[in-house]
């Protein structure tokens, strides 16, 4: 699942999850409305939940806060996405609970891999 308020972010992560890594199911939602009823009403649990940082009406931290207060979600992989990734925002994150970062713009050349190491239980902090 990915948390992103930029239409071509979004287009991108659709590109790749579907085309590039193989993965059609890929659920998108543009701002941070009512994500935990969002996420409670999903088929099944995501496998990762990727978030941009500077949504709203709650910001990244707000729906991380969110998520580790649900039962269902609070040992959830939740990775941040964000174009602020100087070492204090990067240490921000961690000190919060973020499981991974991918630092943006989204860098088609790598993140198929990132992607794929955060699936298999891998902590992933990249910064372009």
């Amino acid at each position: 699942m990915y948390i992103e308020d930029d239409v071509l972010s979004r287009q991108i992560a659709q590109i790749l999850f579907s085309r590039v890594l193989g993965y059609p199911n890929l659920t998108l939602y543009e701002n941070s409305t009512d994500i935990v009823k969002r996420l409670d009403s999903l088929p099944q649990r995501p496998a990762a939940i990727f978030v941009d940082i500077q949504i709203g009406p709650q910001d990244g931290y707000e729906v991380l806060k969110m998520l580790r207060s649900h039962p269902d979600y609070r040992t959830a992989t939740v990775i941040a996405m964000t174009a602020n990734v100087m070492s204090h925002d990067v240490e921000k994150l961690r000190e919060a609970g973020f499981n991974g970062l991918i630092g943006k713009p989204i860098m088609q050349d790598v993140f198929p891999e990132l992607v794929t190491k955060i699936l298999a239980g891998e902590q992933v902090w990249y910064v372009p």
